[in-house]
C-alpha cells in the first residue's frame, strides 16, 4: 500500500510540473525555426561526412568485391576451359588406346590363327601319313588273310569231302573249286 501511494503521489506531482512548464519542446511552435536551423546544419554535416568519409570507404569495398568476383569468374572460366581441354585430351587418349588395343587384339588373333592353321596342317599331314600307313598295313593284313583264306577254304573243302565221301579229295580239284568260288 505504501508503494502504491508513493507512485500515485509522484505521478500527480509530475503532471502538475508538466502543465506548469508548457508543451513538449519538439512540438512547441515557438522553437520551430531553431529546430529547422539545427536540422539543416546537422543534415548538412552528416551529408558531408557521409559523402567524404563513409561512402568512399563503402565504394572502395564494393569495388574490391566487384574485382574479386570478376577475378573469380575469370578463374572459373579458365578452369572450365582447362577442364574441357583435359576432357577432350582424355577422350582422345582413350580412343587412341582403344584403337591400339583393337589393333593388338586383331594382330594377336591373326597370329594365333596362322599358328593354329600351321599346327592343324601339320597334324593333318601327320594323321594322313598315319592313315596311309594304317591303310597299307590293313591292305597287307587283308592280302595275307585272303591268301590264308584260300588255303583254309581248300583244307575245309578237303575235310568236308573226306567227311562226306570217306576218302581223300583231289587237291587240284579242291584248289580249282575254291578259285572258281573266289573269282
Amino acid at each position: 500500500m505504501f508503494i502504491t501511494q508513493a507512485i500515485a503521489a509522484t505521478a500527480a506531482q509530475s503532471g502538475a510540473n508538466a502543465a506548469a512548464k508548457g508543451p513538449f519542446p519538439p512540438f512547441d511552435t515557438a522553437t520551430y525555426a531553431g529546430q529547422l536551423f539545427w536540422l539543416a546544419i546537422t543534415f548538412g554535416a552528416l551529408y558531408w561526412i557521409m559523402s567524404r568519409v563513409a561512402l568512399p570507404r563503402v565504394e572502395k569495398i564494393l569495388e574490391v568485391r566487384r574485382l574479386r568476383i570478376e577475378g573469380d569468374l575469370e578463374a572459373a572460366a579458365a578452369a572450365q576451359k582447362s577442364a574441357e581441354a583435359a576432357v577432350a585430351h582424355y577422350e582422345k587418349t582413350l580412343a587412341d588406346a582403344k584403337a591400339a588395343v583393337q589393333k593388338n587384339v586383331q594382330e594377336l588373333r591373326d597370329r594365333l590363327g596362322a599358328e593354329t592353321d600351321a599346327k592343324r596342317k601339320a597334324l593333318e599331314s601327320e594323321l594322313n601319313g598315319r592313315i596311309a600307313a594304317a591303310e597299307e598295313k590293313i591292305a597287307a593284313s587283308k592280302a595275307q588273310a585272303m591268301s590264308n583264306v584260300s588255303a583254309i577254304a581248300a583244307d575245309a573243302a578237303g575235310a568236308i569231302v573226306r567227311q562226306i565221301t570217306g576218302r581223300e579229295a583231289d587237291p587240284k580239284a579242291v584248289a580249282q573249286a575254291v578259285a572258281g568260288v573266289k573269282g
